[in-house]
């Protein structure tokens, strides 16, 4: 007797399917942390830091959305709005000698690592003045001096770099960790399976943070990936943890202990932040992938309202000295675009310039 023949199946649709009338999340949230700032030790200064970095990032990447669309400058935009807590919440956890590197969504990271606001601009329209000299563009912030080693415009493909750095600090013995930051789109990529692998051997002091915003470019976590995802770490032994990466405290409260930890014992981690982000896998993304009621949902719990909202309720600052912090990053951001537009481009010379270190100049002119 034949055997019935069945339609062979693949891959989940995906998340939303209109059916059960509520919205289907991308990705869960687990729940933030209850605690305060004060019992996380932080101080009402640090509160004030945190927020005026986390709206900073919003604004500039909002206004840098805008000049985009006047067609100031072109190439990729990838935007890094609804995420803010992770690089904010990372930077006061790490020391500020840690060294960091991350993926093409960089412009946060950047800001939170010294390029100022001016400099960013200006890297963005690709002027002399930015902080790549305006020859890397949206995915190559970078700011070596402060220990930032920038944007990789490769999947997956700076991960190695984070685990040579890691290297290199055990190695000369400085008391440094370095943290890697990537999408859940690279969690596949071969090259995190090497490098998770000589890290544990080594036992390097390097922190892989994926940041799963719930979609890999336009496809749902759930439809790239098998199990969980901070699960990998189990096939290697490595340490592993997951949170939620909409509320700077939590981010903070989890990055701090680990980096502690790993900075101590000279050991790899694993991590997965869940977070979300607003707009397109970049500018030319039409988002038809998830719904607008999914997006509202999320939004709920941006994560810097949930930080205006604290220091609001706790007093440290009155709604008036909210808004004057708001306007000075509002004027910053308008004097960056101001810089952009009246810097120089780079010099045609220029082009063959910073390519290596240590070597005679390799173009010849005659």
């Amino acid at each position: 007797m034949a055997n019935k023949k069945t339609e062979p199946v693949f891959t989940p649709i995906g998340s939303y399917n209109g059916e059960n009338k509520k919205v289907e999340k991308s990705v869960n949230l687990p729940d933030p942390t209850d605690k305060t700032h004060k019992e996380l030790g932080l101080s009402d200064d640090d509160l004030v830091k945190m927020y005026d970095q986390m709206y900073l990032q919003r604004r500039f990447e909002e206004r840098a959305m805008q000049m985009y669309q006047k067609g100031k400058f072109g190439g990729f935009l990838h935007l890094y709005i609804g995420q803010e807590a992770v690089s904010t919440g990372t930077v006061f956890a790490l020391n500020d000698d840690d060294d960091i590197i991350t993926a093409y969504r960089d412009h946060g990271w950047g800001l939170v690592r010294g390029i100022s606001a001016k400099e960013g601009m200006a890297e963005l329209f690709g002027k002399a003045t930015g902080c790549s000299k305006g020859k890397g563009g949206s995915m190559h912030f970078a700011n070596v001096k402060e220990h930032f080693w920038g944007g990789y415009g490769i999947v997956g493909g700076h991960i190695p770099i984070g685990g040579g750095l890691a290297f290199a600090n055990k190695y000369q013995e400085n008391g440094r960790i370095s943290a890697c930051f990537f999408g859940d789109g690279a969690v596949d990529q071969g090259a995190l399976h090497e490098t998770l692998n000589m890290s544990q051997l080594w036992k390097l002091p390097c922190i892989y943070v994926v940041e799963n915003n719930g979609y890999s470019m336009g496809t749902a976590a759930t439809r790239h990936t098998v199990g969980e995802i901070y699960e990998r770490a189990n096939g290697y032994g490595m340490k592993s943890a997951m949170f939620n990466g909409m509320d700077v405290f939590t981010v903070y409260e989890n990055m701090k202990r680990i980096a502690d930890e790993v900075r101590e014992e000279s050991i790899p981690y694993f991590v997965e932040i869940r977070t979300y982000r607003y707009r397109g896998h970049s500018m030319s993304d039409p988002q038809k992938y998830r719904t607008k009621e999914e997006l509202k949902e999320y939004q709920k719990t941006d994560p810097i309202e949930r930080m205006k909202k604290y220091i609001l309720d706790e007093k440290v600052l009155k709604k008036k000295e909210v808004e004057e912090i708001e306007q000075k990053v509002e004027d910053e951001v308008l004097e960056a675009i101001e810089f952009a537009e009246e810097s120089p481009f780079p010099e045609p010379e220029e082009l063959y310039e910073d390519m290596f270190t240590g070597t005679p100049h390799f173009h010849d002119k005659k």
